[in-house]
């Protein structure tokens, strides 16, 4: 078909022959892009999955709150919207608050001849703050430098709050709150919140090219009692409806998880810890799918100011509880273990940001145990003090029992809140029953070393001896669950790979002092009438391996988390 050349306006050489193709194209250039989508609107020729909405129709109402919802089938993991993100926040190099992982695995899809056929199948995942309902990051910090929005639901992050202790960053079991070197604090996601207030998406959402991430409006009390429900949680997540202020549900299709009956998405951590909002959304609802690092168990930071606090105040308890058994000799004892009780609060201090603003660290003793922790050690170190200097203070030799008591309940309610602060974790490694045993027998084992450099007895070694046994058996049971036959990687077994592998030299180093110190220089100094500078050379063999033993502590921990 042709037209006559008179019918349209064209720069350019004219043929005197024009198409109506030549026709639509002269149109196309000189439309905008606000009016193609006007016309096509118009037309009703924008309709999902070409076109959907971004934000909800209104902002939450009682009872609900903003989420992210993901769709894993549009995500092509192009992190487009990590890089906008990272330009409208301004982050630092190396810096991100969104990121994007990769989950691989095997779906089984019907045959047009009959029976079923296995496929590779992969997805990438792009996940940021989930603004939990129950949010580990605000529940754990000592200075109450987090706040959630009764409103929208938002967790935001108080910069000017923070201290830098970097304790939201083990409370979040989705790893989200990122510490900013160059500022000494810890930042996080807030969903662009100053955007949505104005009605404009956020930048990762805005710079998504195949809108894979959307906001949406949840019913909390829905997500709440779908985690909540226990076993099947995980496949109720994806038949849960994303309502809307509008009262409309989620357009997307579910994603049946039913063989991860614990988990909201696959291979990552429970969503049972602290509600997170975030949909993840597919088509692919028998995919069996596992992170790309699934297998590959890394060792993570030693936080070496944190080791030498908990080893050095457990080992200045313990030495102070020991000094209440001994008669005559006790003042020596006494000093030493005031001496490495300062130390490791001293210690403590540098693994702050901010140190000068240590002193709010009580703020949050309502819900963190980090506060806990900070108060105890602190009524500890005064009743410690109190006990040292009742030396050469005669009124308060009155009160000697009551000093006694004092130091021996603060120092087990001490040693108590360190299992807790990193027990309320929820990482498998560092559970009560597995924390508790290493830090009293800490205190037991060190406490028993140090009272024997100054009071040398038998009873002394062979408790010494049999303390260190015990605490060897704790330690090595983790081993157990370093099995080569399964396919699945718990956070035990990582662990135990982890001790076995990239640090088996730090766990023959723990072994080889404990066992020399612990055990063998206990038992000569029991059996024989040597001792001096054998039992200094068995405390200091002791601390070495309660040194390598807490090194161990951070650095094979192996938690549950996030895709990368």
């Amino acid at each position: 078909m042709t037209l006559p050349a008179d019918n349209f306006t064209r720069s350019g050489p004219d043929t005197g022959e024009r198409t109506l193709v030549d026709a639509l194209l002269d149109e196309q250039r000189q439309l905008t892009a606000v009016e193609a989508f006007a016309r096509a609107h118009e037309r009703h020729e924008l309709t999902e999955p070409h076109y959907r909405k971004l934000l909800p129709v209104s902002a939450p109402r009682p009872g609900e709150q903003y989420a992210f919802e993901v769709n894993l089938d549009q995500c092509s993991g192009c992190q487009a919207c990590v890089t906008g993100c990272h330009s409208l926040n301004g982050l630092d190099a190396g810096e991100a608050w969104r990121e994007v992982g990769t989950l691989f695995g095997e779906i089984t899809v019907p045959c047009e001849t009959g029976g079923n056929r296995v496929n590779p199948l992969q997805q990438t995942v792009t996940t940021a703050c989930h603004h939990c309902i129950e949010p580990g990051c605000l529940e754990g910090c000592p200075v109450l430098a987090y706040d959630k929005d009764p409103v929208t639901g938002i967790v935001r992050h108080l910069d000017d709050q923070c201290i830098g202790c970097s304790y939201c960053i083990l409370k979040c079991p989705y790893d989200v709150p990122k510490h900013s070197a160059t500022r000494g604090i810890v930042r996080k996601c807030d969903m662009c919140h100053g955007r949505l207030a104005v009605g404009e998406a956020p930048a990762c959402v805005q710079a998504c090219p195949n809108e894979a991430i959307r906001i949406s409006v949840v019913n909390t009390a829905a997500v709440t009692a779908t985690f909540r429900r226990g076993s099947g949680a995980g496949e109720k997540v994806g038949r849960r409806e994303s309502a809307t202020a509008s009262g409309s549900t989620s357009h997307f299709p579910t994603l049946s998880l039913s063989h991860l009956p614990s988990t909201w998405l696959p291979d990552t951590p429970s969503s049972h810890i602290t509600l997170p909002t975030t949909r993840y959304v597919s088509t692919k609802p028998a995919a069996d799918l596992r992170a790309a690092d699934h297998s590959l168990p890394c060792p993570q930071p030693a936080h070496w100011p944190l080791l030498l606090m908990l080893v050095l105040t457990q080992a200045g308890v313990g030495g102070l509880l020991a000094a209440r058994f001994i008669s005559g000799k006790s003042l020596p004892l006494e000093l030493a273990s005031f001496a490495l009780l300062f130390v490791g609060l001293t210690a403590s201090v540098f693994h702050l940001g901010q140190p000068l603003k240590a002193w709010r660290i009580w703020l949050g003793w309502r819900t963190s145990w980090l506060s806990r922790e900070a108060i105890a050690l602190n009524a500890f170190a005064g009743a410690a003090t109190v006990a040292v200097a009742g030396r050469w203070l005669p009124p308060l030799t009155n009160y000697y029992s009551l000093i006694t008591f004092a130091v021996a309940t603060l120092g087990l309610v001490v040693v108590f809140a360190q299992a807790m602060v990193y027990a309320d974790t929820h990482r498998a490694f560092w559970s009560l029953p597995r924390t508790a045993p290493r830090f009293f027998g800490s205190v037991l084992v060190l406490g028993l070393a140090l009272a024997l450099v100054f009071q040398p007895s038998a009873s002394f070694a062979l408790a010494q001896l049999f303390a260190t046994l015990l605490k060897l058996a704790c330690e090595l049971s983790i081993l157990q669950h370093a099995d080569t036959d399964s396919d699945r990687w718990t956070q035990l077994r990582r662990t135990a790979v982890l001790q076995t592998g990239a640090l088996r030299s730090v766990l023959a180093t723990r072994l080889f002092a404990a066992l020399l110190g612990g055990v063998f220089l206990p038992f000569i100094i029991a059996t024989s009438t040597v001792s001096g500078a054998l039992a200094v050379g068995a405390f200091a063999l002791c601390l070495l391996g309660e040194f390598a033993e807490r090194y161990l502590f951070f650095t094979s921990v192996a938690p549950d988390k996030m895709p990368v």
